[in-house]
């Protein structure tokens, strides 16, 4: 599932591109165009984009056509415009999701849940190469778990970013906390990226399995047991949390705190975990009980939506060798490309 490459929605995308170079063919995933001389302004319009969708593929076709438009930058952050502003049909933007890299107790085979434990050597290289997988792709506002795990891989992939800007946990937890976490340079801030911890986020808790060694724990109670407690959508280990539980909570917390953000056009990474972002793409992809539960999320793999009018678009997780053909670039994210390309060579 991590490998395949999904395009959902229907209703017209555009983005508006300024291209600095000349005379060639650039190709991202499924869609291609064509830069033209330098100075000249396109307004590249995909006018249509259909899936054909059968029970193992999924092939989207898409006819573009240009006219000449304004100029957008691509790499300035979004502005805070009003509701109506932000629904605007030209807008986008990119949702990454992230499980933390292997922690210490993932190592360990034990049972995690909502102890607060820290990354593994191979944890922090896992978070660094999914720095690297996003580094051309904006973001605007992280959102982790309130668990180090999670903080930890938000703020390693974050130092591969090409555009540098510094990832600031905020501390809103009272006003002390507000007053002396304060920045107070203008240009700094411009160059910081907004941190927010939530507990709705964390992993779900596994009551009094926690601590306790998978194996061990299955030898115990019988493997039938201990995968209906990890692998059933509503039934919870002993005084913990079942999936449905977990999905409640970080579910509300998306729809009331994310989903205004992608509203308004800012880019956002979620660093999270296994049963809280299965619960997201649960209400992302519209997936069934009985879907989720077989959905499996790899450590330290990030995972690209597209927010369109108010659809979310899967376009890939990225684990095929080039970086274009994973995310199948929207023009927008190609144009951001493009632009770190002239910022940084």
């Amino acid at each position: 599932m991590a490998s395949t490459l999904f395009q959902q929605g229907l209703g017209t995308l555009q983005s508006h591109c300024h291209f600095g170079s000349s005379g060639f063919n650039q190709y991202y995933g499924d869609a291609s165009f064509k830069l033209i001389s330098k100075g000249f302004k396109v307004d590249i319009s995909l006018m249509r984009l259909r899936s054909y969708c059968s029970k193992r593929k999924c092939l989207s076709v898409i006819h573009a056509s240009t006219s000449q438009s304004a100029v957008v930058d691509p790499v300035s952050t979004p502005s805070n415009n009003t509701t109506s502003d932000a629904k605007k049909k030209t807008k986008e933007a990119a949702l990454i999701l992230i499980r933390h890299g292997e922690s210490m107790w993932n190592e360990k085979n034990l049972f995690t849940g909502c102890v607060d434990v820290p990354l593994t050597k191979k944890g922090v290289e896992e978070a660094i190469e999914a720095g690297k997988r996003i580094s051309n792709i904006p973001v605007d506002m992280i959102y982790t778990s309130a668990l180090i795990r999670a903080k930890m891989t938000a703020m390693l992939a974050m130092t591969q970013h090409r555009r540098k800007k510094v990832p600031i946990i905020q501390h809103d937890e009272n006003e002390q906390a507000r007053a002396w976490s304060q920045i107070f340079s203008e240009e700094t801030k411009k160059q910081c990226i907004p941190v927010i911890t939530a507990w709705q986020l964390n992993e779900r808790m596994y009551g009094e399995l926690q601590g306790l060694n998978k194996q061990e724990t299955a030898d115990r109670y019988g493997k039938e047991q201990v995968h209906e407690w990890r692998r059933s959508y509503d039934i919870p280990p002993p005084n913990g949390e079942s999936l449905e539980m977990c999905a409640e909570r970080a579910v509300a917390y998306f729809r009331e705190h994310i989903e205004p953000q992608l509203l308004r056009g800012k880019n956002v990474m979620i660093a999270a975990h296994g049963n809280s972002l299965r619960s997201i793409i649960m209400y992302l992809d519209k997936l069934t009980s009985q879907e989720v539960i077989s959905l499996e999320l790899s450590t330290g793999i990030p995972m690209l939506y597209i927010f369109k009018e108010g659809r979310f678009i899967r376009r890939g997780s990225p684990v095929a060798p080039t970086e274009a053909g994973v995310y199948a670039y929207t023009k927008t994210l190609a144009q951001y490309r493009e632009k770190l390309d002239d910022m940084f060579q």
